[in-house]
């Protein structure tokens, strides 16, 4: 009775849908952007990737404890793979999109983070010879559509406008990196999802520690007041713990080039929250974009359009 009733538990459904996972991580990663460009030049980017990693291993190591240990000789076994994937998917990719943050606008990292799934896709060519399917394609191609509708407010022409600087740059080879992170987790070892979250956050703040105390000695100290805890509250829960944990499920259930789609979200989400949070308007480029982003997400990820 007691196993039945834990296989019917609210957290054993949710572990088990995928699209659901992967459209709460795209939620919480389209609040840490918006909070990363308003925070920026006030919580030192390098320091605040560090803690957040900190963070994210300390509260999970309780429960992972168990898992790490009987999952240890397959993590050591495939040592080089586990610090490549803390690297990229932790270390740098973090790191650098906070910092990117610091020189660029929103609106030019939600164009550049349009581009996601792009990366994930040809990491997963060059490295496993995974091809994307049409739907895919089809997928990716009319949610984008659906992006530069969101973001332009339905004026196509504001792309000239747009000008790329180094934040740019940055921000884009953030997201090269998590696309390789994406594309090798399909070839991660078989582990407890909490072996594997705990094992890549810890070395990821370990990687960043060196370049955080550098950070502090040339005057970017981190100041304690209510912005910063906030900020770090944030991170720590929402677009880390959480995010990863759904993030990895998601890849595991239904694979990178179906997940990758719901990148897509972000800036749904983003001008959602604009909409309830600051007193935007809703307009008809809004519904326009919604549904171009929703149908490319579905026709994208669905069964059939690609294997895990």
């Amino acid at each position: 009775m007691p196993a039945e009733a834990k296989s019917h538990s609210p957290l054993s459904w949710l572990n088990n849908q995928p699209y659901l996972l992967l459209s709460l991580t795209s939620l919480f990663w389209a609040g840490n952007i918006v909070l990363a460009r308003y925070v920026a030049g006030h919580v030192p980017p390098l320091t605040l990737s560090c803690i957040r990693w900190i963070g994210v291993f300390l509260i999970l190591l309780p429960f992972a404890k168990p898992h790490l240990r009987r999952d240890w000789p397959a993590l050591r076994k495939n040592l080089p793979l586990m610090l490549l994937l803390s690297a990229t998917g932790f270390a740098f990719n973090n790191a650098v999109s906070y910092w990117a943050m610091q020189y660029t606008q929103a609106l030019n990292a939600l164009l550049i983070q349009s581009a996601g799934p792009l990366f994930v896709a040809l990491w997963s060519l060059l490295l496993f010879g995974v091809r994307l399917t049409r739907a895919q394609l089809a997928g990716i191609v009319i949610s984008l559509l659906g992006v530069i509708t969101i973001i332009l407010r339905g004026d196509f022409s504001a792309l000239a406008s747009i000008r790329l600087n180094k934040g740019d740059v940055m921000f884009a080879s953030s997201l090269f990196a998590f696309g390789l992170y994406s594309a090798l987790m399909t070839k991660r070892p078989v582990t407890h999802q909490l072996s594997l979250i705990a094992f890549t956050t810890g070395c990821g703040a370990a990687m960043l520690l060196p370049f955080a105390v550098w950070e502090s000695w040339t005057g970017s100290a981190l100041t304690l007041d209510a912005l910063t805890l906030a900020t770090v509250g944030y991170v720590v829960i929402f677009p880390s713990t959480l995010a990863y944990l759904f993030f990895n499920r998601g890849i595991a259930l239904i694979g990178p080039n179906r997940a990758a789609p719901f990148f897509h979200l972000m800036p749904v989400f983003g001008s959602a929250m604009a909409i309830l949070l600051l007193g935007e308007s809703l307009r008809l480029f809004h519904l326009i974009g919604y549904a171009l982003v929703l149908a490319g997400v579905i026709i994208a990820s669905r069964q059939g359009s690609g294997r895990p």
